[in-house]
């Protein structure tokens, strides 16, 4: 068994619930929230047996996408504003961070 952890942008989110579900792939959505960017983003927790890896990540890949977004920076709270940019500044977002975890026992009650 494995534990696939799909880190996604929300965008993302509904499309690969829904390709995941039509690939007979069971998932648990939590809400998490990006550390570089504070945007919203969906973690799914996906167990799966281990010959079925390839397949999930596929799904994962065929529908999580990277793209470019405008973001406006924060300002620094009381930090150095040396290098504090004032506009937006176009960066990637989007795709999926993905781990996969060996399980020692899975239960299903």
């Amino acid at each position: 068994m494995k534990l696939v952890v799909a880190v996604v942008q929300d965008q993302d989110s509904n499309r690969l619930s829904n390709a995941l579900t039509k690939n007979d792939f069971r998932a648990t959505k939590l809400a998490s929230t990006g550390g570089f960017l504070r945007s919203g983003n969906t973690t799914f927790l996906i167990g799966t047996e281990d010959s079925l890896v390839p397949k999930a990540l596929d799904v994962i890949r065929e529908n999580c996408r990277a793209r470019e977004q405008m973001v406006a920076p924060i300002s620094p709270m009381g930090g150095n504003a040396d290098s504090y940019i004032p506009y937006p500044v176009e960066v990637e977002v989007g795709g999926a961070t993905v781990f996969v975890l060996p399980i020692e026992q899975f239960h299903h009650f």
